[in-house]
């Protein structure tokens, strides 16, 4: 029986025995599988899969037997044994035989420690572009699903941008409504009518009474009322 599943996560899964229930050699369409914290102490028991390119086994206690994997994983390119129990180079060796591999990562591993660790490994497995991320010039390998993410973040925000733009122009072109061309004959209305009662009251005020009979309170208020024109004098002038 065939079973078509490219990727298969496993991680936090007990490992019996250094076996995972249910992983076989029926999953030959298996490119990627994750076996993150499952209790693994070595990988003999890991079925044949010829199509995996990508292996994850941090956080196991694997310590040796990787020569197996060059027959169980030919085709390997990535490698994760980060927080294993791998102490010296001897144990990673049995690499040499995975020449497809790529990209080897051994964070927190024991062999990390020793005296020119990266220039030691680069040399035994010469087939290796990146360990731990970086290249042998210490160029950090790309991350194609991150850069991805991130492109599709920038594409909402500048169709979010596009958009906003679009609405304030809309906005802007769009007629007046009825309700404002109201509020504004309004407005209007009201200064119109209060100049006109203002000049109203002041044209009464000056030629129906007599100038000598105001009072100097009238007179002021007058002044006040005409905010300082009108050319009225004191009274007896």
């Amino acid at each position: 029986m065939r079973i078509r599943v490219k990727e298969l996560v496993l991680d936090n899964c007990r490992s019996n025995e250094g076996k995972i229930e249910g992983l076989t050699d029926e999953f030959e369409e298996l490119e990627f599988l994750s076996t993150i914290n499952v209790g693994l102490t070595s990988v003999s028991n890991l079925p044949k899969l010829n199509k995996l390119k990508k292996l994850e086994l941090s956080d196991n206690r694997i310590s040796g037997g990787l020569e197996v994997l060059a027959e169980k994983c030919p085709n390997l390119t990535h490698l994760n044994l980060s927080g294993n129990k791998m102490k010296d180079l001897s144990t990673i060796e049995p690499l040499k035989k995975l020449e497809t591999l790529k990209s080897l990562d051994l964070f927190n591993c024991e062999v990390t420690n020793l005296n020119d660790y990266r220039d030691n490994v680069f040399k035994l497995l010469p087939q290796l572009t990146y360990l731990d991320g970086y290249d042998k010039d210490d160029k950090e390998a790309p991350d194609s699903d991150a850069e991805a993410y991130v492109e599709g973040l920038d594409d909402d925000d500048d169709s979010d941008e596009v958009d906003e733009e679009e609405e304030e122009d809309e906005d802007e072109d769009a007629p007046p409504r009825k309700e404002d061309d109201d509020d504004e004959e309004e407005e209007e209305e009201e200064d119109l009518s209060g100049e006109v009662h203002l000049n109203h009251c002041t044209v009464t005020s000056l030629f129906e009474y007599d100038p000598g009979h105001m009072t100097r309170e009238i007179l002021i208020c007058i002044c006040l009322l005409l905010g300082g024109r009108g050319g009225v004098g004191r009274q007896g002038e």
